[in-house]
């Protein structure tokens, strides 16, 4: 081989080495350029997702109720109630405590079985409705109740059922304010054959301050209770009339009281009643 051959094809090897090294090294420059391209797009793309995410959580509430925390069911109840009470008081007379009170106490604070299937908040029998009926067991198996299609009925039936039966008519004569003069006052015209029935509805009735809402509606300054109390502390508005048969015994007994309280209370020298007699008896 010549000495020009040899040259010449040294030459070249060297050209096609180099373009060699040219094209893998673009190829790679290709392939790095393309991989950084996509990676680029995606990391915009989530870029614009937690933009747009974070433009809209700062100005997301959660809606919350509006009704407060309640200490037990009676509270809500009184909640939930209170308003149809004040009303059924202005239009009948019925202290909205005393209506209050016994709705807690008959219906079970509206948690009662009869009354979440009946919507039956005073444990109105049927005698001779016409409407709806629920069956439910109490004093016998499945009696018949009344069924009403939304609860405030059942207050409206509660008002008509004491202001329409004559042996209520007395309550009627109470001042509007003397919750205890009801209390005792539906035990004594039948209302309720529980002998602590009284009791069990004043106690509820100051446990949870019921009688503001008597205030409610009567107005601040009409309430009678306070000079009512003061004039005659130890007594309430209800005077019992003695029956035949009555002794101070059976009438002391009935109002939870000794026979030396009964007598004090009305100023009596000895143990003689007559029938029709009106004594005062006193507030648990």
């Amino acid at each position: 081989m010549t000495k020009s051959i040899h040259i010449k094809l040294l030459i070249a090897v060297a050209l096609i080495l180099g373009s060699c090294g040219t094209q893998k090294k673009s190829v790679n420059n290709s392939r790095k350029n393309s991989t950084q391209k996509v990676v680029s797009k995606k990391e915009i793309d989530q870029s614009v997702s937690r933009n747009q995410t974070t433009k809209k959580l700062p100005n997301y509430k959660k809606p919350t109720s509006q009704k407060p925390v309640f200490k037990d069911n009676n509270e809500r109840y009184v909640y939930d109630y209170a308003q149809i009470a004040k009303d059924e008081m202005a239009l009948y007379g019925i202290p909205a405590s005393i209506t209050l009170a016994q709705g807690i106490l008959e219906s079970s604070a509206g948690k009662g079985e009869l009354t979440l299937k009946s919507n039956n908040h005073f444990g109105i029998k049927c005698n001779g409705w016409q409407g709806e009926k629920a069956y439910h067991d109490d004093d016998a198996l499945q009696e018949c109740f009344r069924k009403y299609k939304d609860p405030k009925y059942s207050f409206r039936d509660h008002s008509l059922f004491l202001k329409e039966r004559k042996r209520y008519a007395f309550l009627f004569e109470l001042d509007k304010d003397d919750y205890k003069g009801w209390a005792h006052g539906l035990k004594k015209a039948g209302y309720a054959t529980d002998p602590r029935y009284p009791q069990k509805l004043i106690s509820i009735i100051e446990r949870y301050q019921l009688h503001q809402y008597d205030d409610h509606v009567l107005g601040s300054g009409s309430r009678k209770g306070n000079r009512r109390k003061a004039v005659r502390a130890d007594h309430t508005s209800i005077r019992y009339t003695v029956q035949k048969g009555d002794t101070l015994y059976t009438i002391a007994k009935r109002y939870d009281l000794s026979v030396d309280e009964l007598k004090a209370l009305n100023k009596l020298k000895d143990n003689h009643l007559s029938i029709g007699q009106k004594l005062y008896v006193k507030s648990l």
